[in-house]
C-alpha cells in the first residue's frame, strides 16, 4: 500500500452488522470518521485559528464497497491528504480486513469554516504546512 501516514485498527463488533449478516454500510463511513479524527488529531488541527471559530467540516464523502465485512474480523483503516485547494482537502481512506484484503475505499472533502459565519476560508498556511509534514510532501 502507498504512503498513508495515519492508521487505525478497528475490530469489527458484532453490532456493526445488519439483518444480511455482514456489516452495515453505515459503519464504513464511521470507520472513515474515526480515521479521519485521528488524523486531525496528529496534525492538531483543534487547535488552528480555534479563537476566530474556523474548523473542518466534512462536505462530502462517498465509499466504494468491495467485499462484505463480517464478525469476526479486524479492520486496518488509513488516510491521507490526496490533494489540498484554497478552502478545502480531499482524504483518501482505505478499509482493510484481515480475513478479506481491500474492503473498501473512498474520499471526503473537508472544507474550512468559519462556524461564526458559515462561510468557507482559506486553509491556514501553518495548518498546510502541518499536512505536509505529516505527509511528508508539499502539495505545490
Amino acid at each position: 500500500m502507498e504512503h498513508f501516514p495515519t492508521k487505525i485498527i478497528v475490530p469489527v463488533a458484532w453490532g456493526d452488522m445488519d439483518a444480511f449478516g455482514h456489516v452495515n454500510n453505515v459503519m464504513y463511513f464511521r470507520y472513515f470518521e474515526s480515521a479521519r479524527i485521528k488524523y486531525f488529531e496528529a496534525i492538531d488541527f483543534q487547535h488552528f485559528d480555534i479563537n476566530d471559530g474556523i474548523g473542518p467540516i466534512l462536505a462530502h464523502t462517498n465509499c466504494q464497497f468491495k467485499k462484505p465485512v463480517t464478525y469476526p474480523d479486524q479492520l486496518t483503516v488509513v488516510v491521507r491528504v490526496k490533494s489540498i485547494g484554497r478552502t478545502s482537502m480531499v482524504m483518501e481512506h482505505i478499509i482493510v480486513s484481515d480475513k478479506l484484503g481491500e474492503a473498501a475505499k473512498g474520499e471526503g472533502v473537508v472544507v474550512c469554516l468559519n462556524y461564526k459565519t458559515g462561510q468557507t476560508v482559506a486553509i491556514p498556511d501553518a495548518l498546510r504546512k502541518a499536512i505536509e509534514k505529516h505527509e511528508q510532501k508539499s502539495f505545490d
